[in-house]
């Protein structure tokens, strides 16, 4: 298993995630390959934590469903409770619901349970990729509408287009992918340098070490 060359500063785990081999109607690549490697989420954490402040979150919220996963990493590493915002007809309880457009150009419903929280609440929303916008938006909505205040939004990478541009101007917004940098450049083109060089046994733990660092 060889060294990766880039540095922490570089965000060097951006280069495990793989690109989409299904097709169109899937999003174009997969970042769950950071999380098996235990550097790699390690590191993506410590990133993304570095730049939040938990004195100013209440709650962490991940949406439906990737989010979960990163959510509640941060929820744990914060020392904050985890409140999952689901896809409609999930929960058992009574929940308020909105319409939203994700990546695909699919119309959806999503819900969250309700009351979730005191108004005045402070909820930081977590999901694994912001690309058009629309699930992000649909989770600001649910927020609002139980008078929370949305304390900022985090992604693995948060794509430019006009819609996150508002999101920037509204709120605190977080991502391991740095505006401004390559990795922005190439999320925005939505092909990665390092689709080139892809090699799923690159993050594969193996049994007493964590490779590919």
């Amino acid at each position: 298993m060889e060294d990766l060359k880039d540095s922490r500063g570089d965000r060097w785990y951006l280069s495990l995630m793989s690109p989409n081999t299904k097709g169109p109607k899937f999003a174009w690549l997969d970042p769950t390959s950071i999380y098996i490697n235990a550097a790699a989420f390690n590191d993506l954490s410590d990133d993304l934590c570095a730049d939040l402040d938990p004195d100013e979150i209440d709650v962490v919220a991940g949406l439906d469903a990737m989010g979960f996963v990163l959510g509640s990493a941060l929820a744990a590493r914060l020392g904050r409770g985890f409140l999952p915002i689901r896809k409609a007809g999930k929960l058992c309880v009574a929940t308020d619901k909105v319409g939203f457009t994700n990546y695909s150009g699919r119309t959806q419903d999503m819900e969250m349970r309700t009351p979730a929280f005191a108004p005045g609440t402070r909820v930081l929303l977590v999901d694994q990729w912001v690309e058009t916008g629309g699930t992000m938006d649909g989770a600001i909505r649910l927020v609002e509408r139980q008078k929370g205040v949305v304390a900022g939004i985090v992604a693995i990478a948060v794509e430019s287009n006009e819609r996150t541009k508002d999101f920037r101007n509204r709120f605190k917004v977080v991502s391991a992918v740095v505006e401004g940098s390559r990795w922005q450049e190439e999320c925005d083109t939505q092909v990665l340098s390092s689709f080139l060089t892809y090699r799923a046994e690159r993050t594969f733990p193996t049994a007493g070490r964590t490779p590919a660092q």
